[in-house]
């Protein structure tokens, strides 16, 4: 039998788990990543996760302080101004503009596969740090001093602590015997690029009316044409009708919800619709192990916020690692990480739930709010700049 030692076991090697990867190994620890399906790294292969991602500040400086960002930072988007119109109840379109409260963006757009293209090239130079992929989690045993583990493949892995970044299904959290709260919105989230004739000007645009936000996020020129990504949110019903259509008819529904901001809009990838839902584990702990990132919660895609919140697990167990190495795995240590990141997270999954559903609203007395709302806090400052900070998670 074949038995390793790691510091670090992370099960699961999505975007979050690869940067936990890189920032772990960077504090000079060994870390050791499986995940069952192999990596898709081209955005032209069958597979290939073709959201992007906004990266806020404070994201993004964790991604520099590890040296992941100077890969992407030459395909990155800026994001200046976020508005938001509300063409639901009475019109109100107010901007958000990040020099309110900062000298820099809020956000960079990024495609997902480019992110974990470049996040596997630096975990390959890392001495310290290993992906191996085909490979999952299977028995789990948790001890005082250490987690073993053992593979798909046969091999026994001994780990200091054990992290779980292995998804909404998370084997490791069920391994565990943790629980979740869930809410289903009974909602999807159609995800695909367009192309348009108007450039974006690097602001990014949530439209609401009614069944939830359809939100365009600016993109790199493709072509010489302004492109694009988009998150239209909408019924389960309305969703599935959407997917069915050809590509001519689903380029004129989407020209006509985004109230052709941008002119006549043209794919430039294929739709995918996700189920909505929220979930949240009742602990982000167990011993010699930590829940990050969608296996400790997962929101709506509103305000950017479902991969920033992850990478803040990330921040904060780092930080916490910084703070004292020996207590790596520790219940002390984890139990910290667990308190903070817990109610963090229950307060963002709150909020995000209390503005889809507002989002979602079909009477016209609760539009009419809606909107009226949006006008107040925006253009009352202080309320503006402080909800521009709390997005930010600052």
């Amino acid at each position: 039998m074949s038995i390793e030692k790691t510091d670090i076991l992370i099960s699961g090697g999505g975007i979050a788990g690869l940067i936990a990867t890189i920032a772990f190994g960077r504090e000079g620890l060994s870390v050791l990543c499986v995940d069952p399906a192999p990596p898709v790294t081209d955005e032209k292969t069958d597979g290939a996760d073709l959201r992007t991602t906004a990266f806020l500040q404070p994201a993004r400086d964790l991604l520099d302080e590890i040296g992941l960002w100077p890969r992407l930072d030459e395909d990155a988007t800026p994001l200046q101004v976020m508005r938001i119109a509300d063409l639901g109840g009475t019109s109100a379109i107010r901007d958000f503009d990040a020099a309110d409260i900062s000298d820099r963006p809020f956000a960079w757009n990024l495609p997902n596969w480019l992110t974990r293209r470049e996040a596997l090239a630096l975990i390959d130079e890392m001495p310290n740090a290993t992906f191996r992929s085909g490979v999952g989690t299977g028995e789990i045993l948790t001890r005082q001093a250490e987690a073993c583990v053992r593979l798909t493949d046969g091999t026994q892995v001994r780990a200091r602590l054990l992290i779980g970044a292995d998804g909404k299904a998370s084997p490791v959290r069920k391994a565990l015997g943790i629980g979740l709260n869930k809410t289903s919105y009974r909602q999807k989230a159609l995800s695909f690029a367009v192309s348009h004739p108007k450039p974006h000007g690097n602001v990014s645009t949530e439209i609401h009316r009614s069944g939830g936000p359809f939100t365009l996020v600016p993109l790199p020129d493709r072509d010489g044409e302004p492109c694009s990504a988009i998150v239209w949110m909408e019924t389960e019903t309305e969703a599935d009708r959407l997917l069915s259509l050809d590509e001519a008819a689903f380029e004129e529904e989407a020209t006509a919800r985004s109230n052709s901001y941008f002119g006549p809009l043209k794919l430039v990838s294929q739709p995918t619709g996700w189920p909505m839902t929220s979930q949240i584990a009742r602990s982000f702990m167990g011993q010699r192990t930590a829940l990050i990132a969608e296996a400790a919660h997962a929101v709506p895609p509103i305000g950017a916020q479902g991969l920033n919140m992850s990478l803040a697990d990330i921040a904060m167990l780092r930080d916490l690692i910084r703070e004292n190495p020996e207590q790596l795995g520790t219940e002390p240590m984890l139990a910290r990480y667990d308190r903070a990141r817990r109610v963090e997270t229950r307060i963002r999954i709150a909020g995000i739930d209390m503005l889809n559903r507002i989002s979602m609203a079909e009477s016209a007395p609760l539009k009419a709010a809606r909107s009226f709302g949006m006008r107040a806090l925006h253009d009352i400052a202080p309320i503006r700049r402080g909800l521009m900070r709390l997005g930010l998670g600052s």
